[in-house]
């Protein structure tokens, strides 16, 4: 055996990797990768398995007193392969008034001649409108119902990584999440996927805040920060980028259950990825004591720079619950076609976020956000334009790429203005930025729903893409901002800050986790 593949060197490996702050990069990468492939796998299940199991379960029950006149036999073949997209029920074909009309009515076609195929399937929509139209207001609550509990614990989140360290929030967050999914893959009714849903919630406070403040810390150098926080969200929009489609193929093709067995599993490995990496029994607290979340969110800087992660998150917010619903209604899409509509919005996304995490520090991170904020409202008025699913690329790749830009923008901001302005401690901070997000995904599909019904879903465009086209000039207000100075001597007390990084050099990392990293920053000096 060779001595690399030794016990002990394997040791002496694991102990390096553990000093490399790209494994935490890594760590983070997965974790957030996983999260949000949960977040949207959902999107094109949940409208569809609540049509199958609620309509159509309860007009199954009613449908035996509907075949009794049937004597015309020879009717009923050209018309027998009529079936919906959805569990193979049939639906009422455009032209044929009620279900009680004479059976041997003929219409227009000559006794010999076989009657003309209508143009059903591009028109055979789903029936039940009124149960559509009162499913927009469930499927948003049911998604913004994970933003809403996200937006309660995150504080608390902030705080107790202040006082314990990130590693232990991020395995919390791995066991959570990966409670929510295995209760997903078998609930069967609206009440237990709202359970579901809300406990993901609680996974994804633990995962995002605790991760993106242990990256902040490793990262001091204010462009390295950006990068791997733009590497970070990378994660988080292929996680985007996998799961609306993945579930709709999964769910068509296999079951409800299976892609989220599927996601059980890689959680289990993410959970060993963190076992070995982070450490999670070990209590590292902040070494500075961290701002009070009461000062930043007084910090007319740091709400502008949350206003821009809300806003522009808004928008995909919206558009989850309510855009599979409208394609339902108005293109009569198949059920595969609704989680690929948000295809294009990830893939922008993914090149967003990797392509701005290094642009976005030299062409400046404010006009990166203003710019990003316009494209994202422009991109939202696009949408009701669309006709059938390949009329929903641009507006959607505009949209994800925007929103790429934004946040790869801001999350960096958030630290920076820690650092500039206050006590480099990053867990409350980033708990306001996860805040922000959440604001959007709960006011978003709470309020989506019911704005489809009240004007209708291209006025909603309409609001939610004049919203973000009027808020884009504030963040020129992050183009220089001041530092606050009578904090800078608890930032720095004994050296000067230096222009690119904002840590002080006496503060201790909170990695390298090796005991021989202590001498290196020692020999530094």
């Amino acid at each position: 055996m060779s001595p690399a593949m030794s016990p002990a060197g394997s040791q002496r490996w694991l102990a390096a990797g553990r000093a490399s702050p790209r494994l935490v990069l890594v760590v983070v990468f997965v974790a957030l990768l996983l999260d949000n492939i949960l977040l949207t796998v959902v999107v094109p299940i949940v409208p569809t398995f609540l049509y199958a199991t609620e309509y159509e379960g309860a007009n199954s029950s009613a449908s035996p007193a509907l075949p009794e006149p049937t004597p015309a036999a020879p009717r009923a073949p050209p018309f027998s392969s009529l079936l919906s997209y959805f569990d193979n029920t049939t639906v009422p074909v455009r032209g044929f008034t009620s279900a009680t009309e004479p059976p041997n009515r003929t219409g227009s076609s000559p006794p010999g001649h076989p009657p003309r195929a209508p143009p059903a399937p591009a028109r055979s929509c789903l029936e039940g409108g009124e149960f559509l139209a009162q499913e927009n207001t469930r499927v948003g609550l049911l998604f913004a119902s994970k933003a809403l509990v996200q937006l309660l614990v995150n504080p608390w989140v902030g705080l107790l990584t202040n006082r314990i360290g990130y590693h232990i929030p991020m395995f919390l967050g791995f066991i959570i999440m990966f409670l929510s999914t295995v209760m997903f893959a078998f609930s069967g009714t609206y009440t237990l996927l709202f359970i579901a849903r809300a406990l993901q919630g609680i996974g994804s406070s633990f995962s995002s805040v605790a991760g993106l403040g242990l990256l902040a810390s490793v990262y001091p150098d204010d462009s390295e920060r950006g990068s791997a926080m733009g590497i970070a969200l990378g994660g988080l929009a292929l996680g985007v980028l996998i799961g609306a489609p993945f579930g709709s193929i999964m769910y068509e093709f296999v079951g409800k259950a299976s892609p989220f067995l599927v996601l059980a599993f890689l959680a289990l490995l993410d959970g060993a990825l963190q076992l070995c990496i982070l450490q999670p029994a070990r209590i590292s607290p902040e070494s500075t004591r961290a701002t009070p979340v009461s000062t930043l969110l007084r910090d007319p800087y740091i709400l502008v720079a949350a206003g821009a992660l809300c806003f522009s998150n808004m928008g995909v917010a919206m558009l989850e619950p309510t855009l599979p619903i409208w394609m339902l209604q108005t293109m009569c899409s198949p059920q595969w076609q609704l989680g690929m509509a948000f295809l294009p919005a990830s893939i922008s996304y993914l090149v967003g976020t990797n392509l701005f995490g290094i642009l976005a520090n030299r062409m400046g991170r404010w006009l990166c956000s203003m710019i990003g904020m316009a494209v994202v409202g422009i991109s939202l008025l696009c949408v009701p334009l669309a006709t059938n699913i390949y009329g929903l690329i641009g507006p959607n790749a505009g949209l994800g790429f925007a929103i790429g830009m934004v946040d790869s923008s801001m999350m960096p901001i958030m630290g920076y203005l820690v650092d500039l302005r206050h006590t480099s401690a990053y867990g409350t901070v980033y708990a306001i930025a996860d805040v922000a997000f959440c604001v959007g995904f709960a006011i978003g599909p709470s309020t989506g729903g019911a704005i489809v019904r009240a004007l209708g879903f291209p006025w909603l465009m309409v609001v939610v893409g004049a919203l973000n086209v009027a808020y884009a000039p504030l963040c020129w207000l992050l183009r220089s901002p001041p530092a606050a100075q009578e904090k800078m001597a608890i930032l720095s007390q004994e050296c000067p800050m230096q222009p690119k990084s904002y840590t002080s050099k006496e503060a201790p990392r909170e990695f390298p986790l090796t005991e021989e990293s202590d001498g290196e920053a020692e020999n530094v000096e």
